[in-house]
């Protein structure tokens, strides 16, 4: 009888073990805000492969005057004239070094620009539900806030 009680006890530990670790990985879709206008833009797909994180826009909210199918006319590299919706925005994010909530040492793009930005992810004050993304070059960088969509 002693014996069951503690296997369900650890059976139960590691359950939530799991569920905490699970629900502190940037995986998911995240609602993008635009940090100019705080309209909600689009919603990216994180997903992980071989340790590395990659996002994936899978939905876009556009206004009626503003094309419905944009494609990436200034990106230069193997996104050029990819249309945004499906574009993989963000690539390689890894998670920090001795960190369990930042990643780093990957890129994220903007389409609309067509410009490539070393990027920066994290969970502020332990909020799993905002992901703090920010996109810089040298010492210049814009964050924005991305929402967990939790539908």
């Amino acid at each position: 009888m002693i014996q069951s009680k503690h296997i369900l006890l650890l059976g139960s530990l590691f359950l939530v073990s799991l569920f905490s670790i699970a629900q502190t990985s940037i995986e998911g879709h995240w609602k993008t805000i635009d940090d100019e206008t705080g309209r909600i833009k689009s919603i990216v797909e994180i997903t992980e492969r071989d340790g590395q994180f990659f996002g994936n826009i899978v939905e876009l909210f556009r206004l009626p005057d503003e094309d419905q199918d944009p494609h990436c006319d200034k990106c230069d590299d193997d996104r050029k004239d990819q249309r945004t919706l499906g574009m993989e925005i963000v690539r390689n994010m890894v998670l920090a070094d001795g960190e369990s909530q930042e990643w780093e040492e990957g890129t994220i793009c903007d389409p609309k620009k067509g410009s490539i930005y070393d990027c920066e992810m994290w969970f502020e004050d332990g909020n799993i539900d905002v992901l703090k993304v920010r996109g810089y070059i040298w010492f210049v960088f814009r964050t924005q806030d991305w929402l967990r969509v939790t539908e």
